[in-house]
C-alpha cells in the first residue's frame, strides 16, 4: 500500500484546511485509518483516527472540537477537516493504516504509512 497525503500548505490561524489520505496498491477500506503529526524538534504524536467504516473516530485532546476525520470507503480516502487551526498545530501531518479494523492510537499499531504534508499555522 502507498499512501499519499495532500492539501497541506500555509493558513491563518482561524482558517481551515482540508487534508486528504489516499491510497493505492490495494483497499484498506477494512482497516482502521489515524492521522499523526510532528513538529520540528518534537516526537510524533497522534492526532485522531477512525475505524473501518467510520462509525469510531477518537481525537487528541488538543484538536477535539476543532478537527475532523472522515472516509470514503469507495473512494479508498480519508480526510481530516481542520477548523480553526492554531499555531501550535503546526507540524508535518502523516496519515497511516492500522494493522486493525479499529481505532488506534499508539504509532506500532499502524503499518503504512504516508510521507507527510507540512501544515503551517500563521498566527
Amino acid at each position: 500500500v502507498q499512501l499519499q497525503a495532500s492539501g497541506g500548505g500555509l493558513v491563518a490561524a482561524g482558517g481551515s484546511l482540508r487534508l486528504s489520505c489516499a491510497a493505492s496498491g490495494r483497499t484498506f477500506s477494512n482497516n482502521g485509518v489515524g492521522w499523526f503529526r510532528q513538529a520540528p524538534g518534537k516526537e510524533r504524536e497522534f492526532v485522531v483516527a477512525i475505524n473501518w467504516n467510520g462509525g469510531s473516530t477518537t481525537y487528541a485532546d488538543s484538536v477535539k472540537g476543532r478537527f475532523t476525520i472522515s472516509r470514503d470507503r469507495t473512494r479508498n480516502t480519508v480526510v481530516l477537516q481542520m477548523e480553526s487551526p492554531k499555531p501550535e498545530d503546526t507540524a508535518v501531518y502523516y496519515c497511516a493504516v492500522a494493522r486493525r479494523s479499529t481505532v488506534a492510537k499508539l504509532p506500532s499499531e499502524y503499518q503504512y504509512w504516508g510521507k507527510g504534508t507540512q501544515v503551517t499555522v500563521s498566527s
